[in-house]
């Protein structure tokens, strides 16, 4: 009720403050006569009433206060703190930005925290989920074999599931014609072993994963909205895929995804992927723990499964060994330690942000001291003082906040949309990335703190002593004493953070620029990609498949513009993972495993890339099955196994069971990319296409006008020959090498620590600023007293330059040791740099001790425009 109460006399103000004179009156009056009574004449009781009563002003503040609680009040305080700000545009837009920065900044990169970090993984307890890899001499997260599968399933005790998939692109066939969608084949259990329930229809039934089982399929909850409508009556339906039917059985929930085997929009049953090849290897593994089974105890008993198949299989198992990681770590891969130090830098940059608008608000109060004394004067209380700079400090945080939102939110979006499709379906939780409740409480969190920090922090400076020299403008030598301490301290960690990032991104940048230079085998200029998949029942037998892509060439080449073309089973700058094993005719065999990338290639391919050939020669158009086995290989395939020597001449076998024919190497050619752009080259066999033909390949075309108008085209000419093959990847092959992982990945990397290094730059400049000025706003006397005395205005620039000097020296001296360290931490980032690039780290220093220079060249100027009359005068 009495809350109430004020608010109704709140909106009343008029007859409130008629009510209030009127009473007042009445008290004055009553207490004059009261004076009269006691023998004072009328003159003298009024001035004894009114002395008595104190200032009207005072006491008509305080009843306000009293009675309307506090919402006129900070009304009040709200619209001065904007007077004062639309007074001072300069310095207002100066922290609102630096705000929005250090504020947009940390929102931006939570965002990304909160949706691949904090956003629990669509899976029942997925602590409990774990990846299970072969480790083989190439590498440690290799690919199972479905015999070993079904061993580990057996043979552990750690396991409460076990179950295997392979991301897989279906070629379908409808009314529409053919066309390539992802997918993966999984075992009946994959999803029951995730604790993912389809949102409509059911999960694979036990068994159905079997080579005798009926086809059945789940879909993805977009690919059930986007094809077929989210129409319920999509169950039972039948879709062909790869030339068989299988029938719809359920669709998956909205949230569900899973990184690994994304994208997929079709997860069928593996039954014809079973088989009983120990040596292939086309599965991935994911199990869940059994209770009260820890980690560690299921790795070394999984670990033990795999020595004891080696020592059992040795032929095909030998040097294999099992791999385990959590299945948050398989589905984040690397990103987990990048998003934690980017966190870290987006919060240091908060910290300056917020320290340098509290400096430049103190610079700001050294010109208002004068206000606060006559306030304080008239009547103003500490408390009333130090609540209008807390408005005001809300004022600036409110705003700087919702720019900053803003900008998080548009920054969020913008990374999302650059992301290639590619990348983007390897990190499917970003999916949902935006301003959502975790993301916006955090916001709140550090708009609340940096409120509190700067707007408390000029706020304590006022007290009644300033508030008296104020008068005079004097006693200010050693009253920003502390603050002057703390302000250097930071501005020392300013520089130092600035140069930090600044070499960071010197040296990402200088990756980046050379990755993109580095020598990948080819000439990507002029170069126009295309990859296809042909239905498996219309191409059942290798020579169809032979004769389908002959006629793909002839129409493909008779297009304007092509003077060239080539074909392959796995384009260069990717991910091909197609490898074999293989033995040297002639040398001792003692069950090694040699085992290097394959392709199958034609005659035009390497001419088309314009590939160098070092030694030998190129395929033969004419070699196929009918002809002597053939083979080429690249210069890390002849220096690794065959140091010393010409390669060109000896035989080579694939090591499979059964007689395998023999394979002379005819042609020795540069190393060409096979594998990303920063990896070391690849040891690499190539066999000619049609002696080992496959109805899924891809085009390479060289052309005479720009590549991009010809993708179109390809597709069409494609088309031509059979509108049932699948076409899709039409791109350049410059845009496929932009696009790549690991030129998105050293490109967003230089462009984050770039922007970070920026905002860094400016904060440190901004804090340099704010120090040198409020130092020679407190030492006015003593740059007059100097002026008066003969100082020239160049001493005084040298005065005040020398000090901004010593931090700049100090910063930039702290940093270089700290980037060389930065740097190692992060040199898996780096390609073809050193950490401690000496042009990068000089480079940084003049540009951090230039815009220094700038920062500290404004205040120099100012004092040394001191009028020293006017100096000792204030004083």
């Amino acid at each position: 009720m009495r809350l109430l109460r004020k608010l109704q006399i709140l909106f009343r103000r008029e007859t409130f403050n008629r009510e209030l004179e009127e009473e007042m009156a009445f008290h004055r009056d009553e207490t004059e006569k009261e004076f009269r009574a006691e023998g004072l004449d009328s003159q003298e009781a009024r001035h004894a009433a009114n002395r008595q009563f104190g200032n009207d002003a005072r006491l008509r503040d305080e009843s306000h206060e009293t009675v309307a609680f506090w919402f006129e009040g900070m009304l009040q305080d709200l619209r001065f703190a904007i007077r004062q700000l639309r007074k001072n545009p300069g310095f207002a837009v100066t922290a609102i930005l630096i705000l929005t920065f250090g504020i947009g900044a940390s929102v931006a990169i939570f965002g990304f925290v909160d949706a691949a970090l904090i956003k629990p993984l669509p899976y029942e307890r997925p602590n409990r989920l774990v990846g299970l890899f072969e480790s083989i001499p190439l590498g440690l997260r290799f690919h199972l074999s479905y015999p070993d599968y079904i061993d580990w399933k057996r043979m552990n005790t750690g396991f409460q599931s076990l179950e295997v998939y392979a991301p897989y692109g279906f070629t379908m066939t409808g009314p529409a014609g053919a066309q390539q969608v992802d997918g993966a084949a999984v075992t009946a259990g994959f999803f029951r072993t995730l604790g993912v329930t389809p949102v409509l229809g059911r999960d694979f039934r036990p068994g159905e994963d079997q080579p005798k089982a009926a086809r059945a399929i789940l879909l993805s909850y977009g690919a059930w909205q986007r094809r077929y409508g989210g129409r319920s009556d999509v169950l039972g339906q039948t879709v062909v895929l790869d030339s068989k039917p299988a029938t719809i059985v359920g669709v998956l929930p909205r949230d569900f995804h899973f990184a690994p085997a994304e994208p997929a929009d079709y997860f069928e049953t593996l039954q014809s992927y079973v088989g009983d090849c120990r040596g292939c290897h086309p599965f991935y593994g994911v199990a869940r723990l059994k209770d009260g089974v820890s980690y560690d105890a299921a790795y070394d008993n999984i670990k033990a499964i795999a020595k004891q198949l080696e020592k059992q299989y040795p032929g095909s198992n030998r040097d294999q060994a099992a791999y385990m990681l959590p299945l948050t770590e398989v589905i984040l891969g690397d990103i987990r330690p990048i998003l934690l130090v980017l966190l870290a830098g987006a919060a240091l940059l908060l910290l300056i942000a917020t320290v340098n608008v509290a400096s430049l608000l103190l610079v700001r109060s050294e010109s208002r001291r004068r206000e606060i004394a006559v306030r304080g004067a008239l009547g103003a209380s500490r408390a009333r003082l130090m609540r209008q700079f807390v408005t005001e400090g809300l004022v600036l945080v409110a705003a700087g906040s919702l720019l900053g939102l803003a900008s998080a939110s548009w920054t969020m979006q913008m990374f999302a949309r650059h992301i290639p499709r590619e990348m983007m379906a390897t990190m499917p939780y970003l999916r949902g990335l935006g301003l959502n409740g975790r993301v916006l409480l955090f916001a709140c969190a550090i708009s609340l703190m940096t409120g509190f920090v700067f707007s408390v922090m000029p706020a304590l400076r006022v007290s009644w002593s300033d508030m008296r020299d104020g008068l005079t403008e004097g006693g200010r030598a050693s009253a920003g004493m502390m603050w002057r301490r703390f302000g250097t301290n930071m501005v020392v960690i300013e520089l130092m953070t600035a140069m930090v990032l600044l070499v960071g991104a010197g040296l990402l940048g200088k990756s980046f620029y050379r990755l993109l230079h580095v020598d990948i085998g080819l000439e990507p200029d002029h170069l126009a990609v295309l990859q296809l998949g042909a239905p498996e029942s219309s191409y059942p037998k290798d020579p169809q498949v032979i004769t389908m892509a002959r006629e793909v060439v002839a129409q493909v080449s008779a297009l304007p513009g092509v003077r060239t073309m080539g074909i392959t089973q796995d384009l260069p700058i990717g991910d091909g993972d197609d490898t074999t094993q293989f033995r040297v005719v002639g040398r001792p065999y003692h069950g090694q495993h040699d085992e290097v990338a394959v392709r199958g290639v034609n005659s035009g391919y390497f001419p088309t890339l314009r590939t160098q050939l070092v030694r030998g020669r190129y395929f033969a158009e004419n070699e196929d099955e009918t002809k002597p086995h053939v083979v080429l290989i690249n210069e890390t395939f002849a220096r690794k196994y065959f140091p010393g020597e010409d390669p060109v001449g000896k035989e080579l076998i694939y090591n499979w069971d059964g007689p395998q024919p023999h394979m002379q190497i005819v042609g020795l050619i540069k190393d060409l990319k096979e594998g990303q752009l920063d990896t070391e080259p690849r040891a690499a066999m190539y066999v000619p296409f049609y002696q080992r033909p496959d109805k899924n390949f891809a085009l390479v075309v060289r052309t005479s006008q720009a590549e991009q108008s010809l993708l179109l085209q390809m597709t069409e000419a494609v088309h031509k020959v059979d509108p049932n093959i699948a076409t899709f990847g039409a791109q350049t092959m410059r845009d496929r090498i932009h696009d790549s992982p690991s030129a998105y990945l050293h490109r967003s990397s230089a462009w984050i620590v770039g922007g970070f290094a920026a905002i860094a730059l400016l904060l440190s400049v901004v804090g340099l600023y704010g120090v040198i000025a409020y130092s020679v706003s407190q030492r006015t006397r003593e740059i007059g007293v100097r002026m008066a005395l003969g100082a020239q205005r160049g001493s005084v620039y040298r005065l005040v330059l020398g000090e901004a000097g010593w931090l700049t020296v100090l910063g930039i001296a702290a940093g270089l040791a700290l980037s060389v360290a930065a740097a190692m931490l992060m040199r898996k980032l780096l390609f073809g740099v050193q950490a401690w690039d000496v042009s990068t780290l000089v480079a940084v220093a003049l540009v951090l001790a230039a815009c220094a220079l700038l920062a500290s060249y404004l205040p120099a100027r100012r004092a040394a425009s001191v009028d020293p009359v006017k100096a000792l005068r204030a004083e």
